[in-house]
C-alpha cells in the first residue's frame, strides 16, 4: 500500500491567468527586440504551456508499454457439505498471457515512436510561435516607422486644407479649387486610421501570443533583428526538410507507429496462448498439480479486421507524409519566387522615389509662383506620399515574406531531438 499512488485534486482557475504587464526583467534593459519576443513567446504563450504537458502523457504512455502484464492468480476453497471425505478441498493456480509477451517489443517500439511523435509536434508548435512572434513584432516595428510618414502627409494636406478652408470662407477661392485638397486629405485620413487599426489589432494579438492582458503596450526596439537572409542558403536548406522540420518528422513517427500496430495485427492472428500451473487437493486429501494451457481456438476471429485497419492507416499516413513533404517544398520554393518578385518592385520603387520627390518639390515652388494649379500640386504632392507608402507596403512584404520562409525551414528555431524518448 506504501508504493501505490495517492489522488490528489487539482482545482480549475477562477480567474484568467492574463498578467497585466511584462516581468520588470524584460523591459529593465530598454525595449524589446524581435528576437527577445520570440524568447518571450516560446516561455509564455499558454497554448504552448498546455502542449508541453502531452510530454509526460507520452512519457506515461511508454511507461505502460514497457510494462509486462500481470499473471493471474487463482485459488479457492471447498469446505466439506456432504458424502466420504473428511477434510475442505481447495486449488490454487497461475497462469501467464503468452501473447502479451509476443507483442511485447512491437508496442513498446510503437508507444517510443508516439513519444518521438509528441516532441516533434511540440517543436513545431514552437516553430509556428516563434514564427508568429517575429511578424507581429517586425510588423509592429515597421508599422510605428511607416505612421510617421502617414502622420507627414497628413499634417501637410490637413495645413493646406485649413488655409483653403479659410481662403473659402472670405470667397477667395471657388469649391472647385478646394475640391482636390478635400479628397486628398480624406485618403490620408483613410491611410492614417487603417493603419492605426491594424497596428492595434497586432498588439492585441502580440499579447495573447504572449500570454498577457489586453491592451498590454509592449516596448518594441526601433529596427527588426531577423536572422541572415540568403535565398541560396534557404534553396539549399529545402533538400533537407524531411530530416529537420519538426511536421515531418512527427509525421514520420507516427508512421513508425502504425507500422508497429500493423506488426501487431499480424502477430495477433496466432491463437490465444495461456500457460501456467495448479495444485489441488480434494476432501480425501489426495493432492494433484500439473501444467495448464488455454487455447483460443481462431475459428471466426482471426483479427482480419484489425489487419486491414492497421495496413489501411499505415497507408494514409505513408500518403499524408509525401501530401506534407511536397507541401512544405512547394511553399517554401514559392516564398522565395515571391520575395524575388517583390526585391524587383521594391528597387524599382526605390528608384522612382527621387523623381517624385524632386517633382513634388518643384511642384510646391511653382505652386507657390502661381505657375501651377491647385490640383496639379495636390496631385503631385499625393504622388510623392503614394510613392513612399508604396515602398512601405513592399518592405513590410518583403519582411513577411521572409519571415514566413525562415519559419519554414527553421531557421534560428529550435531542433528537433528524436533520440529525447528513445529507451
Amino acid at each position: 500500500m506504501g508504493g501505490c499512488a495517492r489522488y490528489t485534486p487539482l482545482p480549475l482557475s477562477t480567474a484568467a491567468p492574463l498578467p497585466a504587464q511584462l516581468p520588470a526583467s524584460e523591459t529593465l534593459h530598454g525595449p524589446l527586440t524581435a528576437g527577445q519576443v520570440v524568447t518571450l513567446a516560446l516561455a509564455n504563450n499558454p497554448d504552448l504551456k498546455a502542449a508541453r504537458l502531452k510530454r509526460g502523457i507520452a512519457a506515461g504512455q511508454a511507461t505502460q508499454a514497457g510494462i509486462l502484464a500481470n499473471p493471474s492468480l487463482s485459488g479457492a476453497l471447498l469446505p466439506l457439505l456432504s458424502g466420504a471425505g473428511t477434510l475442505p478441498a481447495w486449488n490454487l493456480g497461475i497462469t501467464q498471457d503468452i501473447k502479451n509477451i509476443i507483442t511485447y517489443r512491437s508496442r513498446k517500439r510503437e508507444a517510443e515512436a508516439n513519444e518521438r511523435q509528441i516532441d516533434a509536434d511540440i517543436v513545431w508548435q514552437e516553430w509556428q510561435v516563434a514564427g508568429q512572434a517575429r511578424q507581429i513584432a517586425t510588423d509592429l516595428i515597421i508599422g510605428a516607422r511607416n505612421r510617421e510618414s502617414y502622420l507627414a502627409a497628413y499634417r501637410l494636406l490637413a495645413e493646406r486644407n485649413a488655409r483653403l478652408e479659410r481662403a473659402l470662407a472670405a470667397r477667395s477661392v471657388t469649391l472647385v479649387t478646394a475640391a482636390p485638397d478635400r479628397v486628398a486629405l480624406q485618403s490620408a485620413r483613410t491611410a492614417l486610421d487603417a493603419l492605426d487599426q491594424q497596428q492595434l489589432a497586432l498588439m492585441h494579438q502580440l499579447d495573447a501570443l504572449l500570454g498577457l492582458a489586453p491592451d498590454v503596450v509592449v516596448p518594441l526596439a526601433a529596427q527588426p533583428d531577423l536572422p541572415a537572409f540568403d535565398p541560396a542558403e534557404i534553396r539549399a536548406q529545402i533538400a533537407t526538410l524531411p530530416d529537420r522540420r519538426p511536421d515531418l518528422l512527427a509525421l514520420r513517427m507516427g508512421y513508425a507507429a502504425a507500422d508497429e500496430q500493423l506488426r501487431q495485427a499480424v502477430q495477433s492472428q496466432f491463437p490465444d496462448l495461456i500457460l501456467g500451473g495448479s495444485v489441488a487437493s480434494d476432501n480425501s486429501r489426495v493432492i494433484n498439480g500439473g501444467p495448464n494451457v488455454q487455447v483460443g481456438l481462431p475459428i471466426f476471429d482471426r483479427g482480419q479486421g484489425n489487419i486491414a485497419i492497421a495496413r489501411a492507416t499505415r497507408e494514409q499516413l505513408h500518403a499524408d507524409y509525401d501530401a506534407r513533404l511536397a507541401a512544405a517544398v512547394g511553399t517554401a520554393g514559392a516564398l522565395l519566387r515571391e520575395y524575388e518578385q517583390l526585391s524587383a518592385q521594391l528597387a524599382i520603387a526605390r528608384r522612382d522615389l527621387p523623381a517624385a520627390r524632386l517633382a513634388a518639390t518643384r511642384a510646391q515652388a511653382a505652386f507657390g509662383a502661381s505657375n501651377l494649379d491647385e490640383r496639379g500640386y495636390v496631385d503631385l504632392v499625393s504622388n510623392r506620399f503614394a510613392k513612399e507608402q508604396e515602398i512601405m507596403t513592399l518592405e513590410l512584404a518583403l519582411l513577411d515574406r521572409q519571415i514566413a520562409v525562415q519559419t519554414l525551414v527553421g531557421a534560428g528555431l529550435p531542433a528537433v531531438d528524436l533520440t529525447a524518448g528513445a529507451k
